[in-house]
């Protein structure tokens, strides 16, 4: 991005931006906000029971073995070759998609992160480009991120998922689809995007700020 190796004072400001408490408040503050003055109790209850405990084991160690890149890669493949097949687990993974939006809200929250990182470049003297020109470099690349969103989205659920017994993939499945299951995912989605934005323009801003030799 520099042109050239990165400072050291820039590997600092990076791992100020990426402070994991501070990552994780602002997670839950937006948690919360969206799920002010709602009850959940069946989220809750799933979340506390064996089934629910085990669902998001296998959700973490997914997400945590995609960090390798080979990993995700296969992952990715996956996804392709049984696209549009009559695959169980496939099927199943459809629904949920579909039930909450969530290739949609993904491709939005990615843009979202990628026209505060330009806001950054620009607030930081980096670019000199308008809100529009932002917005209009941002939605360029809408088409692709949506396709990216996709493969990423299915191969990762279907590494999560595939372990579960159908009926256990059903219920929770049919659980994400009700109100609730729907306010929970909305609300997850507002903390996180919150929590993106926010690194996405520091980083624009300390990026600006590194091309320009600025004490940051």
């Amino acid at each position: 991005m520099f042109g050239r190796p990165a400072s050291a004072r820039w590997e600092n400001v990076v791992s100020e931006i990426y402070d994991t408490d501070r990552m994780r408040e602002i997670v839950r503050e937006g948690v919360e906000d969206g799920l002010e003055g709602r009850e959940i109790p069946a989220i809750l209850d799933f979340l506390e029971s064996e089934e629910g405990r085990h669902v998001v084991a296998l959700e973490l160690a997914a997400r945590e073995a995609m960090i390798d890149e080979s990993t995700e890669a296969a992952a990715r493949e996956r996804f392709r070759a049984i696209e549009g097949s009559d695959d169980p687990v496939l099927l199943q993974v459809e629904r949920f998609v579909e039930a909450n939006d969530l290739v949609e809200a993904n491709v939005a929250g990615a843009l979202n992160a990628s026209f505060q990182f330009y806001q950054g470049l620009a607030d930081g003297g980096a670019l000199e480009i308008t809100e529009g020109e932002i917005l209009s470099e941002v939605w360029a690349t809408e088409e692709e991120t949506r396709a990216d969103t996709r493969d990423w989205l299915y191969g990762f659920m279907l590494m999560a998922y595939t372990p579960l017994e159908q009926a256990q993939l059903e219920d929770y499945v049919a659980l994400s689809a009700t109100e609730e299951g729907r306010l929970m995912n909305r609300a997850l989605f507002e903390g996180f995007n919150t929590m993106y934005d926010s690194i996405s323009y520091a980083l624009g801003l300390a990026a600006a700020r590194e091309m320009q030799g600025e004490d940051l």
